[in-house]
């Protein structure tokens, strides 16, 4: 099935949303946060990365419905771009909160959690380039690593989780928190998704 000619066009688009994904989720962690109106620009920027992102979906499911053969299953290549998509609506989702909340002072549980993701994407992408490569058996190695990072935003978590309670006495503030909490472990397990779906391909292909 897998020859060694040029890159596969399925496999380029589905790099390029990886990149995407990549380059968002590193623009959310860099950026320094100091006032009200940094919250916004992060949010509409990340707004923009989002609907950027659904372009190159839709342009790969286009592809993919007038293409005749596939250098994988049709459901895998989509499965994949769609579980990719995922982890950018929930970095965009993540950022429209905290510019809602207007949460200015972002505390190391959110920092842990951003730099666990920001090391998953990195490694999606890493996998997504042996796959342009057509290198499947070499790609098990950063869906481990990918699964081992949200692991340990399990731990971030539940940690963050249980200090909230105790040392935050406002209760809008731990609604609040406990949102971002939530929304950043979904993130994680977004990428765990992405993980399992390039093991589910290495089975089947490699």
């Amino acid at each position: 099935m897998f020859s060694l000619r040029k890159t596969d066009p399925f496999f380029t688009a589905l790099l390029a949303i990886a990149e995407h994904v990549q380059e968002a989720v590193h623009y959310a962690h860099d950026f320094k946060i100091n006032n009200a109106a940094d919250l916004k620009e992060v949010s509409i920027k990340l707004k923009n990365y989002e609907r950027s992102g659904d372009d190159l979906v839709y342009e790969l499911t286009t592809k993919l419905n007038t293409s005749f053969m596939t250098p994988i299953e049709r459901d895998d290549i989509l499965h994949l771009s769609i579980r990719m998509d995922d982890i950018l609506d929930g970095i965009e989702h993540f950022a429209a909160h905290l510019e809602m909340f207007s949460l200015i002072d972002i505390d190391e549980y959110v920092h842990s959690f951003m730099e666990n993701i920001v090391k998953s994407t990195d490694e999606i992408v890493k996998a997504l380039e042996l796959l342009s490569k057509r290198k499947l058996v070499e790609m098990r190695e950063h869906a481990i690593t990918i699964k081992r990072l949200e692991s340990i935003c399990d731990d971030i978590y539940r940690t963050s989780i249980k200090q909230l309670f105790i040392t935050e006495k406002d209760p809008i503030r731990i609604i609040q928190f406990k949102d971002i909490y939530e929304q950043l472990e979904d993130i994680a397990d977004y990428c765990e998704d992405v993980a399992n779906t390039i093991e589910a391909i290495i089975m089947r292909n490699a």
